[in-house]
């Protein structure tokens, strides 16, 4: 068949049976998932994804950053392929769709492809990114950001993780250190379907978020000296106390996203307290800060006042600081005739949508530096990600690969 088929659909229910059969590897007591990258797991669970795109007729070719890349050709195998893709890989205490649907569903559009017999023009894709999560081997997108030009290939090869080994090293040990070059390859477009990981399509009723977009983000490093010295004996007029500081910087954080709302967003997610006694005073603190805003400018702003804010604490009390800016990454704005693709999929199949902008990282905001991009967000319940509970309706996950199906149609039946 070479025409395309007006009543062509995903297969719902073997999507699920997909999404479920991958979530038994690195299965956890609460049903979520464990599968960290380049661990014996994330080899599991790449050899089944492996197996089933060869069933599906794919040709599968993985690089030197093990990003793994499934081929249905085309009619036309000369020209720039349409690709779709997320991650694999999880957080230790992760969910069954965060990335994996991404991956899955795209591999469920070939299926339905082949169900229909139809040929498009293009050849298709389905790329499984590397260490998206960043939890093993930091940082996060590490596979996505080589092939982007953000990262080199060696400096990703010496990354050691929290157990001592290299991701070189890890690579080559689970055999998914491939010899394609992790390099960016001509293409026609990058679809990325993946749950929103936020509240706002469940709190609005809507069904697809069509994702312009993603925030930029700074990340810091802070550590605040101050003196140690004997809880009791110490007047309080006198005393030199690092975490007195840093609890000001931390409130202050707080007030400096709402000034610059509503997009953007603050955290303090990590501090070391030392010595952490009972009955001494703090001498020293280490934290990180997360900042995040969509747009440039205010986002440099936020980064400005955090900077002022540790420096005005620190004076309060006469103590010392430092400030590691370790990882910037710009505000993303998505290709907008892909973009429009999107949109145009969701409206043809009747599904309520919104646009808006991600507030996570995804590997599409890599992608997005060397080829036009757009990313599709589906709901999931209470806007949980990241946590074993995770959940996504099945209705919810056909619709986004519906609508996913009927943007890489757009683009590769022309």
């Amino acid at each position: 068949m070479t025409e395309k088929p007006t009543n062509i659909r995903i297969d719902g229910d073997r999507l699920m049976q997909t999404i479920f059969e991958m979530a038994k590897i690195g299965a956890t007591p609460k049903g979520g998932c464990n599968r960290q990258t380049l661990t014996d797991l994330d080899r599991e669970g790449r050899d089944l994804f492996r197996s089933w795109c060869e069933a599906a007729g794919c040709t599968v070719e993985i690089d030197e950053l093990g990003n793994m890349f499934a081929r249905r050709p085309g009619k036309r195998p000369e020209l720039p392929p349409v690709v779709m893709g997320s991650h694999l890989d999880t957080q230790p205490t992760g969910g069954k769709y965060d990335g994996i649907a991404g991956v899955l569903t795209g591999l469920e559009v070939i299926r339905t492809l082949n169900d229909f017999n139809f040929e498009t023009e293009r050849p298709i894709e389905v790329v499984n990114w590397t260490n998206e999560e960043g939890t093993r081997f930091a940082p996060a997108m590490l596979a996505s950001g080589v092939y982007g030009g953000a990262f080199t290939r060696d400096w990703a090869y010496a990354l050691q993780g929290f157990d001592g080994a290299t991701f070189g090293a890890e690579l080559e040990r689970i055999g998914y250190k491939g010899e394609r070059p992790c390099a960016p390859q001509e293409w026609d477009s990058f679809f990325e379907l993946h749950i929103e990981q936020g509240p706002i399509l469940e709190a609005e009723g809507k069904t697809i978020g069509v994702v312009t977009g993603g925030q930029g983000m700074r990340w810091y490093n802070v550590t605040i000296t101050g003196r140690e010295s004997h809880a009791g004996t110490t007047p309080i007029d006198r005393r030199k106390d690092a975490l007195l500081a840093a609890s000001k910087v931390f409130v202050r954080l707080r007030e400096i996203a709402y000034e610059h709302g509503p997009y953007g967003v603050t955290t303090v997610g990590h501090v070391d307290v030392q010595p952490n006694s009972r009955n001494v005073i703090p001498g020293e603190v280490m934290f990180t800060a997360d900042v995040r805003h969509p747009e440039a400018d205010h986002l440099e702003a936020m980064g400005e006042a955090f900077r002022a804010a540790v420096a005005e604490a620190c004076a309060l009390e006469g103590l010392d600081s430092t400030i590691d800016e370790i990882w910037y990454f710009p505000p993303v704005a998505f290709d907008a005739d892909r973009v429009a693709a999107v949109r145009r999929a969701a409206e043809a199949a009747g599904l309520s949508h919104r646009d808006m902008v991600s507030g996570a990282g995804h590997d599409a905001c890599y992608v997005a530096r060397v080829a036009p991009t757009a990313m599709i967000f589906i709901p999931c319940k209470d806007g949980l990600s990241h946590n074993e509970a995770e959940h996504a309706e099945p209705e919810h996950l056909i619709a986004g690969c519906d609508v996913l199906l009927r943007a890489v149609l757009e683009r590769a039946s022309g």
